[in-house]
């Protein structure tokens, strides 16, 4: 064999301690800083990075808690629905429950319960039969769960575990009220807003909410609507105030 045949398979440090020394059927990586002990063992080399898994392993973490927002999003999990289904209506709401006609009640069961919705009619003078009337009428696309009167009487038009059409895109894990008011200020009667207070408690409790988790059709979409509680933030703070006191 020639020296220079023997220079390919061999290289040989300028020290006399195998640092560097690689031979073709050496086992350790080529990258590799450490060195060779008399008994063959390597020591000094490169220690894993750990600080850079770590960063990877959070990396990770916040990737899979993002796809998890997400998924809820599109495919929320939340209360019990079907306990909604089988709760007993207490006797001072009026069960009138409408037809199923594709836009009014479309049959659809709620994904989960985040929130209930308060309204106003916006029909000055108009009572809550007439609002539950209509919603069962061809010409309606539109009905909420329950309609407070202006004498205080609340009509239940929608199963508690199904979706309304009154709170658009938030229909699907909402819960509507609707409130009748004698004048164009939207302002409710004593006797409706006494009524709406006892509704929404009752709502709160059998659904596992609280009172923070009563909005406004205004806070789904900007309408003006419950126009004097979106006019008066006052008096919408104190309606929150006395549903909590209420629960």
């Amino acid at each position: 064999m020639s020296d220079r045949y023997q220079k390919k398979t061999t290289a040989y440090s300028s020290d006399d301690t195998g640092s560097s020394c690689r031979t073709a059927d050496d086992s350790f990586p080529a990258h590799s800083s450490g060195r060779r002990t008399p008994d063959g063992r390597m020591t000094g080399g490169k220690k894993p990075d750990r600080f850079s898994r770590t960063a990877k392993a959070l990396l990770v973490l916040i990737v899979i808690g993002i796809a998890g927002k997400a998924f809820l999003a599109f495919f929320p999990f939340g209360a019990d629905i079907s306990r909604l289904e089988n709760v007993s209506v207490p006797g001072w709401i009026d069960v009138q429950i409408i037809e199923i006609d594709g836009a009014s009640r479309r049959g659809e069961n709620l994904s989960r319960l985040s929130d209930i919705v308060i309204h106003y009619v916006g029909n000055p003078g108009s009572t809550a039969q007439q609002n539950r009337d209509y919603f069962n009428s061809p010409e309606s696309s539109v009905s909420s769960h329950f309609v407070v009167g202006l004498e205080g009487e609340i009509i239940q038009c929608i199963p508690l575990n199904e979706i309304s059409s009154a709170s658009n895109d938030r229909n699907r894990d909402t819960i509507s009220i609707e409130v009748c008011h004698p004048d164009e200020s939207g302002k409710f009667t004593d006797a409706s807003y006494r009524s709406l207070i006892r509704l929404a408690a009752w709502l709160c409790d059998i659904g596992g909410l609280h009172s923070d988790d009563i909005i406004r059709h205004y806070d789904i979409t900007g309408k003006l609507c419950p126009l004097y509680y979106v006019e008066h933030e006052d008096a919408w703070h104190q309606l929150k105030s006395d549903v909590a006191r209420s629960m």
